[in-house]
């Protein structure tokens, strides 16, 4: 699947109600940060995804591949592997917020991001009062930069 990926991310003033929102595991890791190949298992489907450059919008190409191509491609991975779980949170407008909760060497970290479906949409989004700073230009908040740090090093 191949598409331009339009996302704002934030740092998290505080964690909302979480009771009836859907929680993913997700464990992944890169094989290059430049340009960024990730590889990604969230609960039991395989993803490989190339991303190209930029920050509000950039291209995404996604492909499910086997665990087995994951377990093998895994043992390749640069620096720390990513875990988190990512709590999907119903916004007005129809908007969706992607909670993530770090794990391993980023415990204690959270952000939240929003997809849009147009550049418009993004520079007109009035985030509701649990989000914190934009963080969406800053490089050292993509989850390529977490993956070459651990929590004490955040901020």
């Amino acid at each position: 699947m191949k598409n331009i990926e339009i996302e704002k991310k934030f740092l998290v003033n505080y964690i909302p109600d979480l009771k009836d929102c859907k929680c993913f595991y997700i464990k992944q890791g890169y094989i290059s940060t430049n340009p960024v190949l990730r590889i990604r298992q969230k609960d039991e489907k395989y993803i490989f995804t190339f991303k190209g450059k930029g920050d509000i919008s950039r291209e995404e190409i996604e492909k499910e591949i086997t665990k087995e191509e994951f377990d093998n491609l895994w043992l390749k991975i640069e620096g720390q592997p990513i875990i988190k779980s990512r709590y999907i949170i119903p916004l007005e407008n129809g908007l969706i917020a992607e909670l993530d909760i770090y794990d391993g060497n980023l415990k204690g970290f959270k952000n939240v991001e929003v997809e849009f479906d147009s550049i418009e949409q993004a520079e007109n989004f009035i985030p509701p009062d649990w989000f914190g700073e934009d963080i969406t230009k800053n490089i050292k908040y993509t989850n390529a930069y977490l993956s070459k740090i651990s929590s004490s090093n955040i901020k």
